[in-house]
């Protein structure tokens, strides 16, 4: 058996503390993206296609999700018209998740709600720690993804 460390012991309290971040972030999110008429899920999904379209295998990698969860929400996005399937010229079958006009609108729509909330919840807090915060979250993740269980 490993012995404790207390850095390990410290991530526990780390990890406690991002899952409970984590559903704080996101009823914030739910609650920022009602007004437009989506989700939380549905925000992040057609946020990942904000700057190019994506495949649905693409973006479940890029957000750490289960392909079938995204492919269910792109298809809601697609119904309700705020994202399209297109050609993937890379690949015959997996089409290419596209942000449409109404989508991009809902996400303009969001992002006035967001900025505020944003400013609202960092007031007080200098940028240089949210940065360090942010570096350590990214070296966890990275170190995460590459290590498993």
């Amino acid at each position: 058996m490993t012995s404790r460390t207390e850095a390990g012991d410290v991530l526990t309290e780390v990890v406690l503390a991002v899952f409970r971040l984590n559903g704080g972030f996101l009823d914030a999110a739910d609650r920022l993206a009602e007004p437009a008429g989506l989700t939380a899920a549905r925000w992040q999904v057609l946020g990942a296609v904000l700057k190019e379209p994506k495949s649905v295998a693409d973006i479940a990698r890029d957000m750490g999700l289960a392909r079938q969860s995204v492919q269910r929400l792109a298809d809601i996005l697609a119904a309700e018209g705020l994202a399209a399937y297109a050609d993937n010229p890379a690949h015959r079958r997996a089409k290419l998740l596209a942000m449409t006009d109404a989508g991009r609108a809902a996400i303009r729509d969001i992002g006035t709600r967001q900025h505020v909330w944003a400013n609202r919840i960092s007031e007080g807090i200098e940028a240089r720690a949210l940065e360090t915060a942010l570096d350590l979250l990214r070296m966890l993740t990275k170190r995460v993804e590459e290590g498993g269980v």
